[in-house]
């Protein structure tokens, strides 16, 4: 072989080391998604069911990490500072847009430096009392608040948590006044409710399908545009008198800020086939949510929005920060 020859095939060699990886098919290797919660929350069970269905659909292992914490934001930031390959995912909620509203300073500069995925699901939220509870309609709930401020109790996982912030906006819908009993997690709220010691509590379908099935407590509303299949004798907001309420809670997957927009768009098109598929429908639907899907364009929308709206909902309402 000609000297030049040589030098060319080496040349080529090097082109290839050097673009050889963009152009591997992708995933090629384990995908980590990190899930910001302990294990069982909402985010971590759906978040645990995608990645069963990705791994299926790619033949690529894609498994979850907890990495609870802080809100979340210890999770997020291993996740921010992670390689931009495609490899570290992050699974998040509407949990990350509240925080700007609930801490003085976050790990990183302004909004999230991740780039959107897809939604993966959409989860209602409930207003419930207890089944022993005087209120059979969230209108006699209302009237009753309206007449005395601050008399009516509803529980929360903590100051400035998700059921914390989706009572405020409640309350500024309904025009009510409520007093907040915070807890050390959604599930002391529930069992509070259950046992009598508060009057209310708004939170998402997961976190009380449960004790709604065991006849223990007693949903007045629900937030959607549509009566839940899993418990349609619920009426919406709508339906029960109060249009201005529509919180509705959601969960989905994101990358660190320079991952390729052809991975991104390898990923939307696989967490959408997934969300398609029999039994992930029949999953949702057992959690009484709904596939979310849309493009990574619809997905940072959303995300804007919602922190749009709950910077309306804090300006309203003292949360003071940590």
């Amino acid at each position: 072989m000609s000297p030049i020859r040589v030098f060319q095939t080496v040349i080529a060699l090097a082109a290839l080391a050097v673009v050889g990886p963009v152009l591997a098919a992708y995933p090629d290797k384990p995908v980590r998604i990190v899930v910001p919660y302990a294990p069982g929350g909402a985010v971590d069970v759906v978040a645990r069911k995608v990645a069963q269905k990705l791994s299926e659909q790619t033949g690529q292992s894609f498994f979850v990490e907890n990495k609870p914490g802080a809100s979340g934001t210890i999770g997020a930031q291993s996740v921010i500072r992670a390689a931009p390959d495609g490899y570290t995912l992050l699974a998040l909620d509407n949990t990350f847009a509240l925080l700007p509203f609930v801490f003085k300073k976050l790990p990183w500069e302004g909004d999230l430096p991740v780039v959107p995925i897809a939604v993966s699901a959409y989860t209602p939220v409930l207003v419930l009392v207890n089944s022993d509870s005087k209120y059979n309609d969230l209108a006699s709930l209302i009237a009753f608040a309206k007449a005395n401020p601050d008399k009516l109790t509803y529980g929360t996982g903590g100051n400035g948590s998700a059921p914390h912030f989706s009572a405020e906006a409640f309350q500024q819908a309904a025009g009510v006044k409520l007093s907040h009993i915070p807890y050390k997690g959604a599930g002391e709220a529930v069992t509070g409710l259950v046992g009598g010691q508060i009057d209310l509590v708004l939170l998402s379908t997961g976190s009380v399908a449960s004790q709604i099935k065991a006849g223990k407590l007693r949903p007045l509303a629900a937030s959607g545009s549509k009566r839940l299949a899993s418990f349609p004798n619920v009426p919406t907001f709508a339906e029960a008198g109060l249009p201005g309420f529509g919180i509705v809670n959601w969960s989905g997957l994101v990358a660190p800020v320079g991952t390729p927009k052809d991975v991104i768009a390898r990923l939307n098109a696989e967490v959408k086939k997934a969300l398609d598929t029999p039994d992930m429908k029949a999953f949702l639907a057992n959690l009484s949510a709904d596939p979310g899907g849309g493009d990574p364009d619809a997905f940072s929308k959303l995300m804007k929005d919602e922190n749009a709206r709950w910077s309306v909902v804090a300006k309203k309402v003292d949360i003071e920060k940590q």
